[in-house]
């Protein structure tokens, strides 16, 4: 992997290792200053809110503005506010205020930085490397924000809240470093033998390049190209069908979400205390992080619709052995299986995102899909909550299996047209990187022909 890609992969993981320590963080702390209930549920709200609201206009800032600019901008910004809350902290004064403030700017910062990384990685590799690309973030994501983030948070706020918040503020700095190293790395590697590369891929990738689009003088507005880039993942039969089933499948993520700590907490049928039920939850992130590593040599062997599928049966696994009553080392196993499952999707389907899409376009049509899934977190959730209440948490989790197994079988009666239309985007990718080489080599050869 380039220079270019090293920065990028080293600001993903010191701001998702940010996000580890404040999402876990900003709860506790307003509950340290007194916060009633209400107030403590409201940080969370605060903090995720932003998708829904902001997400679609976050896509249409990423492909309007440079992402490695916003990187260092919008972690600068997450930074800065964390530094308001520790002097809060510090000062004693309006720390429940403070918490609020940096919970919303959390949140909003999520949503540019998010779809900046996914935007920004095929700028920083080739088309055969973005598979690779892909699952090294993923990974990182899952370690620093899933395995490392909540421990850490929790080891320093056992000191005190203003360690926590102070920790948070030099991450998200070290990350907004580390935009700034990828901006001078970019630009170095333009200037040099890699600029003929950028140009090529912009003249031969799906998309055209920035000066073409983003910083145009034709620019379209706000509203106007929002619905470009909602067009698009509509009109586009792969990715529409992606979606839905993404958006399905967070459907079940959502009502398992709301109810298996019912279960798997005392006085629940698995009787876990609070301390291990954290515990039991990293049985998800372990998967995901052994699934990362693994996707690009599985891809090299299995074809992608057989490992899309993996995820409908990670999904199933995540409801199925609660309903059936089934004992903890099951439970683990059905966790684990799901947290394989969901990271190869989430891998799989950016790169099918980044191959397809038009590069000027990313940006809103990743923001796009990302509102349709994070909406539909909260409607699973909401329905778990009105069914817990007249059949009881198994009943939850049947339905869960239900609706698990019909998602499955809508991606195996789909899979022959997405086989057919994933098989063409990779060899259209395939046939773009062997054509960029081909410029890249000439226009080498070109200039050193042209040295006296």
């Amino acid at each position: 992997m380039n220079s270019p890609f090293r920065w990028l992969w080293t600001g993903a993981g010191l701001s998702n290792l940010g996000d580890g320590v404040t999402l876990t963080a900003l709860p506790l702390i307003s509950l340290a200053a007194g916060a009633s209930p209400g107030e403590v549920a409201l940080v969370t709200t605060l903090a995720t809110i932003a998708w829904p609201a902001f997400g679609l206009h976050a896509g249409w800032l990423v492909d309007r503005f440079p992402p490695q600019r916003l990187l260092a901008v919008v972690n600068g910004l997450r930074a800065l506010a964390l530094l308001g809350l520790s002097a809060a902290i510090a000062l004693d004064t309006a720390v429940t205020l403070a918490v609020f403030t940096a919970a919303f700017i959390y949140g909003l910062a999520e949503t540019l930085v998010d779809t900046s990384l996914i935007a920004g990685i095929p700028r920083t590799v080739a088309r055969a490397e973005l598979t690779g690309a892909n699952s090294r973030i993923e990974a990182t994501i899952n370690i620093a924000n899933q395995l490392a983030g909540p421990p850490l948070a929790g080891l320093l706020l056992g000191a005190t809240g203003l360690l926590a918040a102070a920790s948070g503020t030099g991450l998200y700095s070290l990350a907004a470093i580390a935009g700034i190293g990828l901006i001078r790395s970019m630009h170095r590697h333009t200037r040099g033998d890699s600029n003929a590369g950028e140009d090529a891929a912009d003249s031969h990738g799906p998309g055209r390049s920035p000066s073409e689009t983003t910083q145009g003088t034709s620019s379209p507005s706000s509203s106007r190209g929002i619905r470009e880039g909602i067009r698009f993942l509509f009109s586009h039969r792969l990715q529409r069908e992606l979606t839905l089933m993404t958006a399905a499948m967070s459907m079940v993520w959502g009502a398992w979400t709301a109810t298996f700590v019912l279960y798997a907490v005392a006085p629940g049928p698995l009787n876990l205390s609070s301390a291990a039920y954290g515990w039991l939850l990293t049985a998800m992130a372990i998967g995901g992080i052994m699934s990362s590593a693994l996707t690009e040599r599985l891809q090299a062997r299995f074809s992608t619709t057989a490992l899309l599928f993996v995820d409908a049966i990670g999904t199933l696994g995540l409801v199925l052995p609660a309903a059936l009553g089934a004992p903890l080392p099951i439970i683990v196993v059905g966790l684990v299986t799901a947290g394989a499952g969901s990271t190869i999707w989430r891998i799989i389907v950016a790169v099918i995102r980044q191959q397809t899409t038009p590069r000027h376009l990313i940006g809103r049509v990743y923001s796009a899909s990302r509102v349709v899934n994070w909406g539909a977190l909260p409607l699973g959730a909401a329905l778990a909550a009105l069914g817990v209440e007249t059949l009881g948490v198994p009943g939850v989790f049947w339905i869960g299996s239900g609706l698990s197994i019909g998602i499955c079988g809508w991606l195996t009666a789909a899979m022959p047209r997405m086989k057919a239309r994933i098989d063409e985007a990779e060899a259209e990718a395939e046939a773009e990187a062997e054509a960029e080489a081909e410029v890249i080599f000439n226009l080498k050869v070109d200039k050193q022909s042209k040295r006296p």
